[in-house]
C-alpha cells in the first residue's frame, strides 16, 4: 500500500506539506506528477508547484535524479521502504490544483499526489493531520479512521481514484440530504452568513433525484456518498466534474440569502451549474469516450467527441431545471436563444466543425485569444444545439409501442452498453432510438434530409452546416423571432470599455471592422471628428450608409481609417424564443408538450 501523510501547519505560508512512502520500492524507481487534471483539457505543469523532493531509506539519504519537467528518480536498495518529502505552493483558488491560506484549503489529488510508476493499481492510504483548530474535512474518498473534524485516515483502490476526489478545508457551512440510498453532502466555503442553504439543499436535491432516475430508473446508483463543494468568493463561476463530488465557484452574491424569496437569475445559473457538473457524473465519469479509458496523464489526450460529453451535458442542464420546475418554460426558451445567439455570433462555426473543435480543445478553447472566434467554436455551446437537433428531429418521428423517439432514450441506451464509446456508438444509439430513417418532411424543408441518422450526425457535428433549428422549433410549437443585432456585433467588432477608453477586443473574419483595418488592441477615439468614449456614442455617431473618417490609436500612434458602409446582410441577427399561440396545430402542441412540459 502507498501511503501519504499531508498537513496543513502554517497555512498563510500556502503551501502544503506532504510525506509518501513507497514501502517495497523498484531498484530505480521513478516518480511522477500528472501534467493535466481530467475535465479541463490544458496541460497545467502541475509540477512547477512541487519543491525539490528529498528521499531517504531507513534514516539514509537517497538521491533523487530530475529525468524530466515531472518525472524524478531515486535509486534503492528495493526493500527498505522509500520516504519521500515536498512541499507544494498552493495559491490558484480555481477548482483545478490547491489553494491554502488562513481561511481555507482545498486540493485535487493531480496537484498533489505523486505516482510510484509499477504501482499505480495499488490501494493508496492519504492521512490528513497537522490542520488548524476548528478546520473540518469534506471528500469523497472513502474513509478509514477519522476524528469528528474529518481529519485522519482515508482509502482509494488505486491511483486514478485517488486523484479523483478533491479535498475540502477550512470551516465551512455545511449540509445534507439523502436520495435513493446515496448521501450527498453540500458544503459552502466563504458564504454570507445569511446563506439560505435549506433552499440550497432542496433545490439540489430536486435535481439530484431527477437525475438519478434518469440514469438509473427505480435502481440504486453505484456510489454511495457524493459531496457538492462551492467555494463562494467575490466574482467568479465555474465547475469540475469528479466520479462522486464536484467543485464550484460562485459569486457570494450568487447564492439564495434567507428573506429573499424570488429566484435570481444568477441563482438560476448556479443551478445550471450543479446541474452540468452532476450529470458528468455519468455522462463522462462513467460513460466515457474511447480515448479516456484508461486517462494518460502524462500528456494530451484528444478525442472528437466533446461536442457529446460537454455539448450533451450543456443541453441537459437546464433541461434539469425546466423537468424539475426550477424554471418554467419562457425561463428556458431564454436560455435557449443566449446560447444560439452565442453560437451565431461566432464566424468559427463556418469553418470549423464542433467535432474538430473538441479535438483541438487544448490548443483552441483552452487558450483563447483575440482570433478565438474565428478560427474554432465552441463544442459546449454548438454541441448543446447539436443535442437539440437531434432530441427535436426525434420527436418529428412517430411512436413506436406508445414511446416516443426522444434524445433520452439515445442517452440511455448508450449508458447501457456498459463501457467507453465511440462516434459510431452514438450513431448507432440514434438510429436504434428512432428506428425509421429520417426523411420527414420538416427535415427535408429545413434542408437537412439523410440517408440515415448516421449520417445525419456525421454533417452536424464533422461538417459546418447551419443546424436546421428554426424549422425544427417550429415544428415544436415555438415562434423564432429575429431583431437586429447591436451595432458592433454588425460591425464585427468586440468592444470594452474602461476608464473613458473604447478599445477593440476582437474583430470578427469578413466584417465590415475587418475591412476598415481595425486590429485587436486599438483604442476608438472619434468617429467623422466626433470623440468615442463608450459603445453609445459608437451608436450616436455610426451612419450606415456612408464612409466615415475612424480615429484610433494603436500602439501609440494615431492613425485613420475609413469604416465603409454596412452591408444590408452585415452580422447575424438576435434571435428570441417564445411559445407560439393559439394558432399551433395539434402534432405541434403534443411535441412541445413533450419536450417543454408546456
Amino acid at each position: 500500500m502507498i501511503e501519504f501523510r499531508v498537513e496543513a501547519h502554517e497555512p498563510h505560508r500556502h503551501r502544503f506539506q506532504v510525506t509518501m512512502r513507497v514501502p517495497r520500492p523498484q531498484a530505480r524507481q521513478r516518480l511522477s506528477l500528472p501534467v493535466w487534471i481530467p475535465g479541463s483539457y490544458l496541460i497545467r505543469e502541475f509540477a512547477r508547484n512541487l519543491s525539490p523532493l528529498s528521499a531517504s531509506q531507513g534514516g539514509r539519504a537517497c538521491e533523487v535524479t530530475p529525468v524530466d519537467k515531472t518525472t524524478w528518480e531515486v535509486e534503492t536498495d528495493g526493500r527498505t521502504a522509500l520516504t519521500l518529502s515536498y512541499e507544494v505552493h498552493a495559491f490558484d483558488s480555481s477548482v483545478r490544483t490547491a489553494f491554502l491560506d488562513s481561511q481555507r484549503g482545498f486540493f485535487n489529488g493531480t496537484s498533489l499526489f505523486l505516482l510510484a510508476e509499477g504501482f499505480s493499481n495499488a490501494p493508496h492510504r492519504v492521512r490528513l493531520s497537522g490542520l488548524p483548530k476548528g478546520w473540518r474535512v469534506a471528500t469523497s474518498l472513502p474513509a478509514l479512521k477519522l476524528q469528528a473534524s474529518g481529519a485522519g485516515d482515508y482509502l482509494a483502490p488505486d491511483y486514478d481514484a485517488l486523484i479523483d476526489h478533491p479535498v475540502e478545508l477550512g470551516t465551512f457551512w455545511r449540509g445534507e440530504f439523502t436520495v435513493r440510498g446515496v448521501r450527498h453532502e453540500f458544503v459552502v466555503s466563504g458564504a454570507s452568513d445569511d446563506l439560505d442553504g435549506n433552499r440550497l439543499l432542496a433545490d439540489t436535491r430536486r435535481i439530484c433525484e431527477a437525475q438519478i432516475a434518469f440514469w438509473h430508473g427505480r435502481r440504486k446508483p453505484d456510489f454511495d456518498h457524493y459531496v457538492f463543494m462551492l467555494n463562494a468568493v467575490d466574482d467568479g463561476y465555474g465547475g469540475l466534474e469528479h466520479r462522486q463530488s464536484t467543485a464550484l465557484i460562485c459569486a457570494r452574491k450568487d447564492l439564495p440569502r434567507q428573506g429573499r424569496t424570488p429566484p435570481t437569475e444568477a441563482y438560476q445559473t448556479l443551478l445550471g451549474l450543479i446541474s452540468h457538473e452532476y450529470f458528468h457524473t455519468w455522462n463522462v465519469k462513467r460513460l466515457k469516450p474511447v480515448e479516456f479509458a484508461p486517462y494518460d496523464l502524462t500528456r494530451e489526450t484528444m478525442t472528437r467527441l466533446l461536442w457529446f460529453f460537454e455539448g450533451f451535458t450543456s443541453y441537459y442542464d437546464d433541461q434539469f431545471l425546466l423537468r424539475t420546475g426550477l424554471i418554467d418554460a419562457a425561463t428556458y426558451l431564454k436560455l435557449l436563444g443566449k446560447t444560439i445567439n452565442q453560437v451565431r455570433s461566432t464566424p468559427g462555426r463556418h469553418r470549423y466543425s464542433v467535432a474538430q473543435a473538441s479535438f483541438d480543445a487544448w490548443t483552441r478553447y483552452y487558450r483563447p485569444d483575440e482570433n478565438t472566434a474565428n478560427a474554432t467554436v465552441s463544442y459546449y455551446t454548438k454541441g448543446s444545439l447539436v443535442a437539440l437537433t437531434l432530441d427535436l428531429s426525434l420527436r418529428l418521428m412517430p411512436a413506436v409501442d406508445a414511446r416516443q423517439p426522444t434524445l433520452d432514450g439515445v442517452m440511455q441506451r448508450l449508458w447501457r452498453l456498459g463501457r467507453p464509446i465511440t462516434h459510431a456508438d452514438i450513431a448507432q444509439a440514434l438510429g436504434d432510438e428512432a428506428v425509421a430513417a429520417p426523411n420527414t418532411a420538416v427535415l427535408k424543408a429545413a434542408g437537412a434530409s439523410a440517408a440515415s441518422w448516421s449520417a445525419l450526425l456525421h454533417r452536424w457535428t464533422e461538417g459546418c452546416d447551419e443546424l436546421p433549428l428554426q424549422a425544427l422549433l417550429s415544428a415544436a410549437g415555438v415562434h423564432w423571432v429575429s431583431k437586429a443585432a447591436p451595432l458592433a456585433q454588425r460591425l464585427g467588432v468586440r468592444l470594452s470599455e474602461a476608464g473613458g477608453a473604447l478599445k477593440v477586443q476582437a474583430v470578427m473574419r469578413d466584417s465590415v471592422a475587418e475591412s476598415a483595418g481595425l486590429s485587436a488592441s486599438d483604442e476608438l477615439l472619434a468617429l467623422d471628428g466626433w470623440r468615442l468614449k463608450r459603445g453609445d456614442d459608437l451608436v450616436q455617431w455610426h451612419a450606415t450608409q456612408r464612409s466615415q473618417a475612424l480615429l484610433i490609436s494603436r500602439d501609440q500612434r494615431v492613425l485613420q481609417l475609413s469604416l465603409p458602409p454596412m452591408p444590408q446582410s452585415a452580422g447575424a441577427d438576435l434571435v428570441s424564443l417564445a411559445l407560439a399561440g393559439e394558432t399551433v396545430p395539434a402534432e405541434s402542441l403534443l411535441r412541445r408538450q413533450g419536450w417543454l412540459l408546456a
